[in-house]
């Protein structure tokens, strides 16, 4: 038997902050409060939390870990991303199964679940529809009734790759529905990227500045408000992944005013790093900010900090997906051969937190929410993962509030060269990061294990799914009796 006491911190769940001690016995948490000191067993690890916050382990709902891409494949593979993630306070990911086009979903899930043994931490997958047949159609079966996948990614861009055209968001929508999953999409309308990437290039603009000129966020906008309005119609959920600009979280909100249900993701790069980093005179620093999406002028920053606190905007991810700089020279001649991706799996809680807590834009409670319970709820992972409480999976971080870090590659752990916060000084760090009822970070040392983490299964969807469809059986029409 494996025990942990954690004594003396302030419990942080999204509905509130409490002080009690914490035992965790067998990777469960298995009392909160009086009980935990009285019932731990003699021998057992005691923690002192005193002066600092006990929060749910973080959940990243959005990473790339060993990402065929562009023709190459990300620094980071499955342990040292998962490694990293828990030197920063995060317990879980959920990655993503990218099949090639015509490629078998099962073929391509089989193949990211074999990657994936290597995870320090627990993880599960979302897969992407990239083409459409029968078979899609009866993976999807598999994938949600066997396999425990619960979401399906779409990539409105990518053309000539592995872009959705609308038929194939239509059928992947109507089957997701059926199966009770939640379609997500990646917004940008990729028509457009295309033929923006080549008419910047004939402008004689072919650096990474000329990125973000590719993908403006009307690109973006339009792309939400489509996807959006397909879900709609058909009557399911969505979930749009890394909101970057005001078109696209303007187009969540309309949304969610007429009473869609409609959720969206905000990557910590977008909250806090402006368009001027394509402009750095240096091609490997402004190279190493290229993604998709680009980051935004200021401007937009605020807006999607306001979608976080007026709840219009719900979850933070990083879309960990590492680059080094020999992989980013692809792109030295055209700014569209650079692999997309940046790093941040490590330092999204604190930079979140430091941002946000510090700064009076979120509660603690609010922060729990948009860094773990949230993703917990809209995956049906809550509450085994999530919150604090009797039953749940013992996935914690003890949060030291005046801890202070200043973030740089050098000291990274991601095998990525570059870090998108470098040098940036942050106060509220972790101390302590457990992982199933073990102490897998203390005070800087990292002791992730390749293969500890288990494969979360997330069963098909409840409540949401539910209530649509008694939604649609309410407003179904009928036909005319003449």
């Amino acid at each position: 038997m494996t025990a942990l006491l954690i004594r003396g911190a302030t419990v942080v769940n999204a509905d509130r902050e409490f002080a009690a001690d914490v035992l965790c016995i067998d990777g469960v948490i298995a009392a909160v409060g009086e009980r935990a000191a009285r019932e731990a067993p003699a021998g057992c690890q005691t923690l002192n939390g005193s002066g600092q916050y006990l929060l749910p382990g973080g959940i990243d709902p959005h990473t790339h870990m060993q990402l065929p891409f562009m023709g190459t494949v990300t620094m980071d593979d499955f342990f040292t991303g998962t490694a990293a993630g828990l030197a920063g306070g995060t317990t879980s990911i959920i990655d993503f199964v990218i099949p090639n086009p015509q490629q078998p979903l099962m073929e391509a899930y089989r193949t990211w679940r074999g990657w994936a043994e290597k995870s320090a931490a627990d993880y599960g997958f979302h897969v992407a529809v990239t083409w459409w047949d029968e078979s899609v159609r009866r993976d999807m079966g598999t994938l949600v009734q066997e396999e425990g996948v619960n979401s399906f990614k779409h990539f409105m861009a990518y053309k000539n790759a592995i872009m959705c055209d609308d038929e194939t968001l239509v059928n992947s929508f109507r089957r997701a529905l059926e199966l009770g999953a939640m379609p997500t999409v990646h917004a940008e309308n990729g028509e457009l990227v295309y033929l923006l990437q080549q008419e910047v290039a004939k402008m004689g603009i072919t650096g990474p500045e000329g990125h973000p000129l590719s993908r403006p966020p009307m690109v973006e906008g339009e792309a939400a408000n489509r996807a959006i309005a397909i879900a709609d119609v058909l009557g399911v959920p969505i979930y749009i992944v890394h909101v970057s600009c005001i078109e696209a979280a303007e187009a969540i909100a309309r949304a969610r005013a007429r009473g869609q249900r409609v959720y969206g993701e905000v990557l910590a790069g977008h909250l806090l790093i402006d368009d001027s980093v394509y402009r750095d005179k240096d091609f490997a620093r402004a190279a190493a900010h290229v993604m998709s999406p680009p980051f935004r002028p200021k401007i937009h920053q605020d807006f999607l900090w306001r979608g976080l606190q007026a709840g219009q905007l719900h979850t933070t991810a990083t879309d960990h997906c590492t680059f080094c700089a020999q992989q980013k020279a692809a792109g030295i001649d055209h700014f569209a051969k650079i692999p997309n991706g940046c790093g941040g799996i490590e330092e999204r809680l604190a930079v979140i937190w430091d941002a946000g807590v510090n700064t009076g834009r979120l509660t603690p409670s609010e922060f729990v929410a948009i860094t773990s319970a949230n993703t917990a709820k809209l995956f049906n992972l809550y509450p085994r993962k999530g919150v604090i409480t009797e039953g749940a999976d013992a996935d914690l971080v003890l949060w030291d509030p005046t801890g202070t870090k200043t973030i740089s590659a050098k000291t990274q752990h991601s095998k990525g060269d570059f870090n998108i916060f470098e040098g940036r000084t942050v106060k509220g760090i972790p101390s302590h990061t457990v992982s199933q009822g073990r102490v897998v970070f203390a005070n800087g040392d990292l002791r992730a294990e390749a293969g500890r983490g288990r494969y979360l299964k997330r069963p098909a969807f409840g409540p949401n799914f539910q209530a649509v469809a008694k939604r649609s059986q309410e407003l179904a029409p009928s036909a005319v009796q003449r």
